[in-house]
């Protein structure tokens, strides 16, 4: 398992953090202050060629392997300093265009693809519900058919890119058996856009409420196969999320050490550096081996997946250790800041809200050892 990347990745990853440090990274405190999204940042994305990187250039995307798209999460995160755009991004990716790629018909793939790789549109996907969470089987949005369309109703919660996105993939309960997924353009009628979540991190990144008032759809809206949309798309969608996605925990840990080290070179007590201080010294070695690990498990998950091998086990271990260590690392680096790295003025206080996501959504900390497990024990 050769985990070294090639000259041509190197390149890209650069190529992606200078454009990350040029473009995201302005102005990502006051977008946090303000939980505000800026669709000149995503249509910078658009333009670099990012938004559709992992789709086949058939269909006006990049091409791109798994291994890349890491390599570009990370890179966007490290150089970005912005967790929200990289969850916006992610949910674009992995659960607003991946599942359209991978089980779209023909006609929905040259329908919807172009324009959500070239980002003049942006995915969402909406399966959480205020009583469906981690038990996502749990649904109590419901599709029935009528004719040649679909009618759906129903409450959908936490709902990233929920109220920027033209097109949204809902999960609706069509059966005692299953669920089905449904490609919704927003601009329907029954599609109706809630709250605006006020949340602890990631502020950047829209979060709604969403509502499905006779909510209508033509059949051919349906994707994938009928009833079976929770063991066939969704558990996929969870398994990019726990490889691709996580990736930008690795970009947000380093970019956390980054900054916990130079502030340990240049902040002086005592006469000098407190980087000479043993007790500041061992945190900073603590974190760069959380970090370490962190991106070997992220990667060897990766890799698995990306050789077609059996890596649900490595990419639940993946998404626990980065849920749990990031926030750890975020810690340790305000502790290195001592008063002012309670302030928001610097940002480990923002890195620190911005890595807790990482624990809960995609499947919490808990639902990660509750998977590890019963492999196991299997």
């Amino acid at each position: 398992m050769d985990f070294s990347i090639t000259d041509e990745q190197k390149a890209f990853r650069a190529s992606v953090l200078e454009w990350a440090g040029d473009v995201v990274a302005p102005g990502a405190a006051e977008r946090d202050r303000e939980g505000r999204w800026d669709p000149g940042v995503w249509k910078s994305f658009g333009d670099f060629g990012l938004a559709g990187l992992p789709i086949p250039e058939e269909y006006g995307g990049g091409g791109a392997s798994i291994i890349d798209c890491c390599l570009a999460n990370e890179a966007i995160a490290e150089g970005g300093h912005d967790g929200g755009f990289n969850l916006s991004l992610g949910a674009h990716w992995v659960i607003g265009t991946v599942p359209i790629w991978l089980h779209g018909t023909e006609k929905q793939k040259r329908t919807y693809l172009p324009r959500l790789c070239d980002g003049s549109w942006i995915g969402a996907w909406a399966s959480t519900e205020p009583e469906a969470g981690s038990d996502a089987a749990g649904l109590r949005t419901t599709a029935v058919r009528d004719g040649d369309e679909w009618v759906l109703n129903g409450t959908k919660i936490f709902i990233t890119n929920g109220p920027i996105a033209q097109l949204c993939t809902v999960l609706a309960k069509t059966s005692d058996k299953g669920a089905t997924a449904f490609l919704v353009e927003t601009d329907n009628p029954g599609f109706r856009v809630g709250r605006e979540l006020d949340k602890m991190g990631c502020r950047s990144s829209p979060t709604a409420e969403i509502a499905l008032v006779d909510c209508r759809v033509p059949a051919d809206a349906v994707l994938g196969v009928h009833d079976e949309a929770l063991w066939r798309i969704a558990f996929e969608c969870f398994d990019w999320e726990r490889t691709v996605m996580m990736a930008s925990a690795i970009g947000g840990m380093q970019s956390t050490l980054n900054v916990a080290v130079r502030y340990a070179k240049e902040r002086q007590q005592f006469g000098r550096p407190i980087a000479h201080f043993q007790a500041i010294a061992h945190k900073l070695a603590e974190m760069k081996v959380r970090l370490e690990a962190c991106r070997t498990a992220v990667y060897r998950a990766a890799w698995l997946k990306q050789h077609g091998q059996s890596h649900q086990m490595e990419a639940s271990i993946a998404k626990f250790m980065c849920g749990e260590m990031s926030v750890q690392n975020a810690l340790d680096a305000i502790q290195i800041h001592g008063g002012y790295g309670y302030l928001r003025d610097f940002p480990v206080e923002r890195a620190l809200r911005d890595a807790k996501l990482g624990s809960i959504g995609g499947g919490t900390s808990e639902i990660q050892k509750l998977i590890i497990s019963r492999l196991l024990l299997e």
